[in-house]
């Protein structure tokens, strides 16, 4: 076949003179080439059609961190720099929190509604004040910054030793808003003095952590609520700088919230010196906090990127600083310094060393621990041990004050009101009706002064530490054990001038026979419990332990007691939640396990359950779960009474009224029906005697009804004969010292008054009986 050369020649005409094998062996030679050419056509053809596609045509994800813009469609045909310049190239950017969330007010009629909580915390009552003056002055300016389409309700005030942190701290509560249509939503406010004493604060601080770090909590449950912002209050005279600790724990609140919330950090924390400027600070912190406000009724939302806002970059990260200084120990002590950069491979040390010698010179063995590189493991501070209450604080004070006297730096004593008016024979504790014990001989006391709820009835709200765990200075039994029994009688030498003490009685009240340790706190949170309780014994004194059902493993290792109590304040979880407040957070699992160690040592010790009914709080339709927790646990006693109302201040913030305090014809209607619901459980209990005076019923188990006669009492000889037989861990039962017959007029039906004495009014006047 021949071609003219002077003819061009086409990719057809030689196709066409080619044979199939041609063809077969040319596309064998050149098919890469090909596949690779259609391909980039291809790309090509996809590029240009996305390039001149419209905007909204395509179905991308919106980027849900960036504000929305109006829709345009770009000319692509357009030469103006403006629309051929290169987009600006950013660092992407960290994206925190939640997404964003339609308001609850979005789909109410009327305006947005915001609710503003003040917490504080108060030691001194100093704080309590401030906090309630400025929620006052909080609501007239809130009702000048309302708008027409946001109404601020009025500001909640509320004491951190009273407020329910699972309702308010792990999750933002649901308040509804005036019409009852939607929610109100939430702004947090915090004045927070700081202690270097054990406090309140020191359980708040726990309670953030612990709901940061708990896998079944979101990690910022908080942030649901529009903001927050934290004032702390402190003491240049005892911390000359922050750094040292000025306003430490107001610093850790707002650390705690930015993390739970979010960094939803609506104002920067404010501090104050208390004995200084402390007040003119808090109307500084207060000016800006109403700008904030005043933004969020405007706009709903915090801004960006302003001072405080709360933005990552601005807000106290938690991520651990490297601390390896980047340092490689060179010969000769020559020290190359590595900043910012890591070493990946041993290319990378070599060219390091090569770049840090001079020319010609022969490096020396470098010796690398190639371990090391990285972060370093955080160094273990060095812990200070704290007095659980020393003598320059505001907790001692409180608690002196109030009648205790403080021994070592945990334990208290102090004279019981009972122990007065048996001096005077004007009535003994309902102890004396049940068990025989004589008032004007029995010390109250407690070796630890913290406690681990904080109960709606407690009169001792905010003064006594707090805490889940021993984490103070430990003093020792002896110095507890002669602290108390010195104190004591001083107190009881104190009544030897008051009118009225019978001089018998305070001859026989200079020799303590009987302790109840249930004055404050909780008992077996002492590490050295039994020790304690053997130095009683030793002196034949006996021992009324009450615990609060929250330490199971102290409750399992403890050792004979003369009687062990369990405070058992509600029947089911969520009305033990509201009236003991635990700490704990797995309250309820130890209520349980505590249940069934007592139902171990029914038959080693005598166990009571105590019961205090609160109208409103754990009285209605609980006859049923008590009477199920009493066959769970199968004590030898039931102990019934009426909560006592202190008529502080607390007492109302706790929620806790006169209202609550049940009339005596109320817990014998609530006695009954507890006995009926264990009768029809089968089990074998009876009402065997009361303490009118003091509101008190005593259910008891036939174990201790002989002949058809109860037998309540204790026999205090028996018990120390049996101690030193068989010693502390022996094995006896409490029938074994079982005393003589319940008196007749201690009995059900004849009210408990010792007839030894006589009955007065507050006033002195006897009353006829």
């Amino acid at each position: 076949m021949q071609v003219m050369a002077s003819e061009p020649v086409g990719l057809g005409q030689i196709l066409a003179g080619l044979e199939s094998e041609d063809v077969v062996q040319l596309w064998h030679s050149y098919r890469m080439p090909i596949l690779l050419s259609i391909l980039a056509v291809l790309l090509s053809l996809r590029l240009y059609l996305r390039l001149t596609d419209k905007k909204e045509d395509l179905k991308a994800i919106p980027k849900i961190y960036e504000p929305p813009v109006e829709k345009q469609v770009p000319n692509v045909r357009s030469t103006s720099p403006a629309t051929t310049a290169k987009p600006k190239t950013q660092a992407p950017r960290r994206i925190k929190g939640e997404l964003g969330r339609k308001s609850s007010q979005d789909s109410v009629n009327g305006p947005r509604e915001i609710q503003v909580y003040l917490f504080f915390s108060s030691l001194t009552a100093t704080t309590d004040k401030i906090a309630h003056d400025y929620g006052k002055k909080l609501e007239e300016s809130l009702k000048a910054t309302t708008e027409d389409k946001v109404h601020f309700l009025p500001p909640k005030v509320l004491d951190l030793a009273e407020a329910d942190y699972d309702e308010y701290l792990i999750t933002a509560p649901k308040v509804p808003t005036r019409n009852g249509e939607g929610q109100a939503e939430l702004f947090y406010l915090f004045l927070i003095p700081s202690y270097n004493i054990d406090s309140i604060n020191d359980n708040l601080l726990e309670h953030l952590k612990e709901t940061h770090h708990d896998f079944r909590i979101d990690t910022t449950s908080l942030s649901g609520i529009l903001g927050y912002s934290v004032f702390g209050f402190g003491s240049r005279e005892g911390w000359p700088t922050e750094e040292e600790g000025y306003c430490f724990q107001a610093k850790e609140v707002d650390r705690w919230m930015a993390k739970l919330t979010g960094r939803k950090r609506a104002f920067p924390l404010g501090m104050g010196d208390v004995k200084g400027d402390g007040m003119k600070r808090l109307d500084e912190w207060n000016e800006g906090v109403l700008d904030v406000l005043g933004l969020l009724a405007r706009t709903g939302s915090l801004g960006e990127g302003v001072v405080g806002s709360g933005a990552p970059d601005e807000s106290d990260d938690e991520a651990e600083v490297d601390d390896d200084d980047g340092e490689v120990i060179l010969g000769d002590g020559e020290t190359q310094v590595l900043k910012k950069k890591s070493i990946d491979d041993v290319e990378d040390l070599g060219a390091i060393m090569k770049s840090s010698r001079p020319d010609g010179e022969t490096p020396a063995p470098i010796a690398v621990d190639f371990t090391t590189y990285g972060k370093e493991k955080k160094r273990t501070p060095v812990v200070t041990v704290k007095e659980m209450v020393p003598k320059n604080s505001p907790t001692y004070n409180s608690l002196t004050k109030q009648g205790y006297s403080i021994v070592g730096s945990h334990s208290g004593v102090k004279i019981c009101r009972w122990t007065k008016s048996a001096l005077r024979g004007r009535g003994s504790c309902y102890k004396f009706s049940f068990y025989g014990i004589n008032s004007h001989q029995c010390m109250e006391t407690t070796p630890s002064l913290s406690c681990s709820n904080k109960c709606v009835f407690c009169w001792r709200h905010g003064t006594n530490p707090v805490g889940t765990s021993w984490r103070w200075v430990v003093d020792p039994p002896d110095l507890i054990f002669a602290g108390v029994k010195e104190n004591h009688y001083k107190k009881i030498k104190m009544m030897r001038g008051v009118p009225g003490v019978r001089a018998e009685r305070f001859a026989e009240a200079m020799r303590i026979r009987h302790c109840a340790l249930s004055l404050v706190g909780e008992p077996i949170f002492y590490p050295h419990i039994n020790e304690f309780l053997g130095m009683l014994h030793s002196e034949r004194i006996s021992s009324f332990l009450v615990c609060n059902a929250q330490h199971p493993d102290q409750l399992a290792a403890l050792g004979h007691v003369t009687q062990l109590y369990v405070s058992i304040d509600a029947s089911n979880r969520e009305s033990l939640r509201k009236i003991d407040r635990p700490l704990h957070r797995d309250f309820w699992e130890r209520f349980q396990r505590c249940l069934d160690i007592l139902r171990e040592k029914r038959f080693k010790q005598r166990t009571v359950f105590r019961l205090t009914l609160v109208k409103g709080f754990n009285i209605e339709d609980e006859a049923e779960g008590y009477a199920d927790l009493v066959e769970k646990g199968l004590p030898c006693f039931v102990e019934i009474k009426g909560v006592t109302y202190c008529g502080t201040s607390t007492s109302s913030n706790a929620g806790l009224t006169m209202g609550n305090v049940p009339f005596y014809h109320e817990v014998c209607d609530f006695v009954e029906a507890l006995n009926k619901a264990l009768a029809k459980r089968g089990l074998k209990y009876g009402i065997a005697a009361e303490h009118a005076h003091s509101c008190c019923i005593l259910i008891a188990s036939e174990r201790f009804n002989v002949d058809g006669k109860w037998h309540t009492l204790i026999d205090y000889g028996k018990f120390f004969n049996l101690l030193e037989e068989k010693g502390p861990d022996g094995d006896f039962t409490p029938e074994d010292y079982m005393g003589a017959a319940t008196p007749e007029w201690a009995t059900w039906g004849n009210g408990g008054f010792d007839p030894r004495d006589q009955r007065v009014d507050r006033k002195g006047r006897v009353i006829e009986i």
